[in-house]
């Protein structure tokens, strides 16, 4: 597999929202999702095709293959880039962007991550304390490590750069559109609807600022170099989002050549066991827990959504992830036990799962 990384430059407001809850007014999200990129991509193929009433499903060659197929490209989230001293990080500058999970916890008075230029108390993951908590038999009730505070949930995205943790936001408008009578093709009276959009600067005035978005895509070796080489040549001809028509979802897209994706699972695995253990290990002052933690042979991970999932159990929907499921995912024919797990997804960072390989090897 190899990875392409994008740069995503709005030229014009997105209009990226996934669904409209009522009324007049369409939401957008904070972010564009890999759906929106993908269907902007292929989009753009099949109107150069001229293949757009056709049924590529079967003998789509290339196409079919890249989208349809059981090793389809990934097609990843594009989160808003990270600025320092007013230019934005390359990409490779860039550690991590992901999802904040559900355990993430804040200050209620001084919120956010910690650095220079703020005084807030920063962001801590209560999912190993939680966890060591319910085995020592104590109600857990996290405070802030700083100042002893209340906390509160803490969402959102957030990159590393340099060692330092930021927060990413963008910023949002209202157009306001009048309805248009099909019959007569001119404007109706008394309709109006809103199209809530994300911005295409961060600022305004004779230099704004464009803002800029941070995706990849993972795909198979032979397709890499043919889809660089197409999104290259046709960086300024991409369409996001919706209400394409009234101007909306022109952007740039630059794609860096592919280069060799190697996920490093295992260091995470094993790092996150070690952590484990050695909190484990602190909890141990409050004397001798419900059950003993197993440490030969054992590791622990988390299973954190990055985006929405439809889980699927013997061909019915389900919202709990069971251990059958993930030896099935994972191959494992060793024991999975899962150690505590959310029963409801409720968003796209809501549901996360600690588990544990019993006498395994990670792969």
């Amino acid at each position: 597999m190899k990875r392409i990384e994008l740069e995503i430059k709005a030229l014009s407001p997105l209009a990226v929202g996934r669904q409209k809850p009522g009324g007049s007014v369409s939401e957008v999200d904070d972010y564009i999702s890999g759906t929106v990129i993908r269907g902007g991509i292929a989009a753009q193929i099949l109107q150069e095709s001229g293949h757009r009433s056709v049924d590529l499903t079967e003998n789509g060659g290339d196409f079919q293959a890249l989208f349809l197929g059981d090793e389809a490209a990934i097609f990843q989230n594009a989160y808003p880039s990270i600025k320092t001293k007013g230019k934005v990080v390359p990409k490779g500058g860039i550690e991590e962007t992901k999802v904040l999970p559900l355990t993430a916890l804040s200050s209620k008075t001084k919120p956010g991550f910690k650095n220079s230029k703020s005084s807030n108390n920063g962001v801590f993951d209560s999912l190993i304390d939680r966890f060591c908590s319910e085995h020592y038999g104590y109600v857990y009730e996290p405070s802030c490590p700083i100042d002893g505070g209340r906390v509160e949930p803490y969402s959102g995205f957030y990159a590393r750069h340099r060692q330092t943790y930021y927060s990413l936001s963008v910023n949002k408008r209202l157009l306001t559109r009048v309805g248009i009578n099909r019959k007569r093709a001119t404007s109706e009276e008394d309709i109006l609807y809103s199209i809530e959009v994300l911005n295409e600067s961060e600022s305004t005035g004779n230099n704004p600022k464009p803002v800029i978005y941070k995706s990849a895509i993972i795909v198979v070796d032979d397709l890499a170099d043919s889809l660089w080489e197409f999104i290259h040549s046709r960086r300024y001809r991409f369409r996001l989002g919706g209400s394409i028509s009234r101007g909306l979802g022109k952007v740039e897209i630059s794609a860096q050549k592919p280069v060799e994706f190697k996920p490093n699972v295992q260091n995470k695995i094993e790092e996150f066991t070690k952590q484990l253990q050695e909190r484990w290990k602190t909890w141990s002052i409050f004397g001798n827990p419900i059950q003993e933690l197993p440490n030969n042979g054992t590791y622990y991970f988390t299973l954190d959504l990055q985006s929405d999932a439809i889980l699927t159990e013997n061909w019915r929907s389900t919202t709990v992830i069971s251990a059958y499921m993930l030896q099935q995912f994972t191959g494992v024919e060793e024991d999975i036990a899962t150690a505590r797990l959310a029963r409801t997804l409720k968003s796209r960072h809501a549901p996360w799962l600690l588990a544990v390989f019993q006498n395994s090897r990670v792969v």
